[in-house]
């Protein structure tokens, strides 16, 4: 009995963390399985040795509805929203998967930074790191809608941002590590921020309206979130010991992470070629120029292993992302379809 009790929650944990939405079914049907033999040998135990078990039977009942509901309503969610026709980014137009990427980046980070809200360590960097998670899922808000809009599955930008499982989201793993100590976030943010600016500043000229525009108005918060940054990394690199121990080491987690920002594939060469996206091989001259000129006043320095470490961009994320989502993702999956 004890291993069968042990089976049902073992099976559900296990089935959430397979790549396959048909395998999470499957292991959710083999929990409902070990369900029912317990109950057998609940109630064989009873006419057997007589034993005394109050509700037990009853109990596995209510178990039994609400994994059968679950299991109903996860299969509905994977027909109806994860799975509408384009059950892979890889056949999404490539418009809608350049888009989803700049969008992903802007959702996940602005994610992240507003988790400082109410824990930043004065006042004004309370409001500041807020502010810039705001203007982040800006961002990310009228990016989604327009990539809904040219996939032309159906789609809301709700459900891009919701309802999508952690191998669909294509954002760099910079953008999904944790907060860490204050240095460690201002860090990546100044990783991320340099990029964006020179990001920004060359899609502001793409054929692509839409997208030129939305670049435009990002371009003017990015250079503020960019200014922020960067000013504070060199008075963390350039201030206490501690300070500068600290920043050193945060550069030393993130870097190998910072060269995912210039993935390209074919997406990004196709679009290129209709003058739509960014060639990301010309800004990064400039963006390494830039980091180069801030380590110098702060005292900082790259560190000598150049190991990177990539996947993001293909849906291939690190264990962070899934934590992140179950707190992000919690309300449109406990009431799915509610809105606003």
């Amino acid at each position: 009995m004890q291993r069968c009790a042990v089976s049902i929650p073992s099976n559900i944990a296990e089935g959430s963390g397979r790549n396959s939405e048909k395998d999470f079914l499957r292991f959710l049907s083999m929990a409902i399985s070990s369900s029912f033999e317990l109950e057998t040998q609940l109630l064989l135990s009873l006419d057997l040795y007589n034993l005394e078990i109050d509700n037990e039977p009853d109990k596995l009942h209510t178990l039994q509805k609400m994994i059968r509901g679950f299991k109903k309503n996860t299969g509905d969610l994977i027909s109806n929203v994860f799975c509408p026709k384009v059950s892979s980014l890889k056949r999404m137009n490539a418009l809608a998967t350049y888009t989803l990427r700049i969008a992903d980046d802007s959702l996940i980070l602005g994610h992240r930074v507003s988790e400082w809200c109410g824990h930043g360590p004065i006042l004004e960097e309370d409001i500041a790191l807020t502010n810039i998670a705001l203007d982040l899922i800006g961002q990310a808000t009228s990016l989604l809608e327009y990539a809904a809009q040219v996939e032309g599955e159906g789609r809301s930008s709700d459900d891009l941002a919701f309802l999508r499982y952690e191998k669909h989201y294509t954002n760099t793993l910079l953008t999904e590590q944790p907060n860490g100590d204050f240095g460690k976030t201002i860090v990546r943010q100044w990783l991320f921020d340099t990029f964006r600016v020179f990001f920004f500043d060359a899609l502001r000229h793409s054929k692509d309206k839409q997208l030129a525009a939305i670049a435009e108005k990002s371009l003017k918060e990015t250079k503020y979130h960019t200014k922020h940054s960067s000013e504070w990394v060199i008075r963390l690199g350039d201030g206490t010991e501690e300070s500068h121990q600290r920043a050193q080491a945060a550069i030393d987690a993130l870097w190998r992470f910072a060269d995912e920002l210039f993935f390209m594939n074919e997406v990004d060469q196709e679009l290129i070629e209709q003058g739509i996206a960014v060639d990301l091989a010309k800004i990064r001259p400039l963006w390494m120029e830039r980091i180069q000129h801030v380590l110098s006043e702060s005292t900082l320095r790259l560190p000598e292993n150049n190991w990177t470490q990539k996947g993001g961009r293909e849906g291939n994320h690190s264990e962070h992302l899934g934590f992140l989502l179950t707190e992000m993702q919690y309300m449109q999956r406990t009431y799915p379809g509610m809105e606003w």
